[in-house]
């Protein structure tokens, strides 16, 4: 006959293993999983916000600025603005001065009433991506205020380097709309 030999239960194996949840193994698990969060996860967009104060009524900067493809009368870096429409959203086309190419532009959203639109880049020469900006008109007691946001990402550039384009962009129209409204 043979005997049974006490050997360890079941519950002493599984208390015997490598099960260590502080350990080794546990440590690579949660590292892997941090990086593929951090590849899975998109690249935070960068923002550029400029504003400026202009001497000018609120109505009076709207007249300057509202019109989509008005910027070609008020941007320095613009020689020329054709509208267009693309699957029925308006779209405005800017000839470049200085020979520095072609963007083009969609129509997001417009508020009249509240003296504001956001439009996006579809393509064109500046080093950012997934770019979306809205210009608004505000009250400042007699004087208006003019914001400028932008959100994007950089585009074969560093994020530094595109940051200054975009608020080299704003500085300079920002300028302009405070001298064509002052007329």
């Amino acid at each position: 006959m043979l005997a049974c030999q006490p050997g360890p239960s079941y519950r002493n194996v599984v208390n015997k293993k490598q099960y260590d949840p502080g350990g080794y193994m546990s440590k690579i698990r949660y590292a892997l999983a941090g990086a593929a969060l951090f590849v899975a996860s998109p690249a935070f967009a960068l923002d550029v916000d400029e504003s400026a104060d202009i001497k000018a009524s609120p109505a009076k900067v709207w007249e300057t600025i509202g019109d989509f493809c008005g910027i070609g009368n008020w941007h320095p870096a613009v020689e020329k603005c054709e509208l267009g429409e693309d699957a029925g959203v308006a779209t405005r086309t800017l000839t470049l001065a200085g020979g520095g190419g072609t963007l083009v532009e969609a129509l997001v959203s417009r508020d009249e009433a509240g003296m504001t639109y956001t439009y996006k880049i579809l393509s064109g020469p500046l080093p950012v991506d997934n770019y979306q900006s809205t210009i608004t008109v505000k009250a400042d007691g007699e004087t208006s205020e003019v914001d400028w946001v932008g959100t994007f990402d950089a585009k074969g550039t560093s994020d530094a380097e595109a940051e200054k384009v975009i608020t080299g962009i704003y500085e300079s129209g920002l300028k302009a709309i405070g001298e064509k409204s002052a007329m």
